[in-house]
């Protein structure tokens, strides 16, 4: 007999954050209610056969992961070692991530209560995983624990940045799952650019970490994006499949697009985005937002694959998690049209 997989009410699981999470249920039962009509004029793609469609899919991946999770704990009791076992926690990150971004493309068709649920029983994924990495990795090379600021915002990535004490002073920004993830670091002055089309790390994770006066190009599709600490740069991105967090920005300006962004700590900073969920803001002043117009050979092809060929208008619906009074937040606005750039052409910088 298969195994079910029902996910239980979490309204009493949320209170430790409950401010932040009452905000982003909220924005959750706006959508839901600006959907009611679309839902009602087409039932069939959004009645009880396509909420449990939704339900069986989810519940289908997630033990999917959780064995997967069980297997390499198994092995390792078993063996006292793992083959590749980096891989194998890579492959479990991307099979989450690809989780996330099903969770966030149906949750316009999905009761709240159902969002909620799912957004749960991902971060309780999350954690088993990293329990097991914790367990399975050698401390030398991996940490999960030690002086780690983790921030869950309901069904997103989850970023942790770690200070390394020791000969070297500078910071090392790490990924939920992958340490030392690919990225441009420690940089001041620079033209950094990437293709991932081309490159051997197509797909998964990169950061931005530790820029100054610096102008980025990352070309081609990959996973999640993880910025931290950019100052007077310009950051130009093609699709990116998952989540992108970014933190601690200052007089900046972004192209980005992708499944979904949080910012954190930014300042006098502009934000060109294409989304399929709103952005969401935390301790910030100063922002501006206006539309994606990112171009280079291809970007049309990439965006139609990552499901964001699309303008939702999800730029201009920004959420903020710290101004929860029913008028407009003071942290942000958006870009009157004679203050926007023009179309960004990178097809010709490699």
């Amino acid at each position: 007999m298969e195994e079910k997989c029902s996910i239980e009410p979490i309204v009493d699981s949320l209170a430790p954050d409950s401010a932040l999470q009452k905000k982003h249920i909220s924005m959750l039962n706006r959508l839901n209610a600006r959907h009611l009509q679309k839902s009602n004029s087409s039932s069939s793609s959004t009645g009880p056969n396509s909420i449990q469609s939704f339900l069986d899919k989810f519940s289908e991946s997630k033990r999917s992961i959780e064995s997967s999770i069980e297997c390499l704990q198994t092995d390792f009791t078993i063996n006292g070692s793992v083959p590749q076992l980096k891989l194998d926690l890579e492959k479990i990150s991307s099979s989450i991530a690809e989780l996330e971004k099903f969770v966030a493309e149906s949750s316009y068709l999905l009761p709240p209560y159902e969002v909620r649920a799912a957004m749960k029983a991902i971060s309780d994924v999350k954690d088993s995983v990293e329990k097991a990495s914790g367990k399975l990795l050698p401390r030398k090379k991996f940490s999960f624990r030690n002086k780690v600021t983790k921030k869950d915002c309901g069904g997103n990535l989850v970023r942790k940045v770690e200070q390394i004490k020791g000969t070297d002073p500078i910071p090392v920004e790490r990924s939920t799952i992958v340490n030392d993830s690919p990225g441009f670091r420690n940089r001041e002055g620079a033209t950094l650019v990437k293709d991932f089309r081309i490159s051997e790390e197509n797909m998964g994770d990169f950061s931005l970490c530790n820029l100054n006066t610096c102008d980025i190009y990352l070309k081609g599709r990959f996973r999640a994006l993880f910025v931290y600490n950019i100052r007077n740069s310009r950051v130009f991105v093609g699709p990116v499949l998952g989540s992108i967090l970014i933190e601690d920005v200052e007089k900046c300006v972004f192209m980005l697009a992708s499944q979904q962004i949080r910012i954190h700590e930014a300042k006098a900073t502009d934000f060109y985005l294409r989304l399929r969920s709103r952005p969401i803001i935390e301790d910030c002043k100063g922002l501006r937002f206006g539309p994606y117009k990112l171009f280079y050979e291809g970007i049309k092809e990439e965006l139609e694959d990552s499901g964001l060929e699309e303008d939702t208008g999800n730029w201009a619906n920004v959420d903020d998690f710290r101004w929860l009074k029913s008028v407009h937040s003071p942290n942000w606005r958006l870009l009157e049209e004679k203050e926007q750039e023009g179309s960004v052409s990178i097809s010709d910088i490699c």
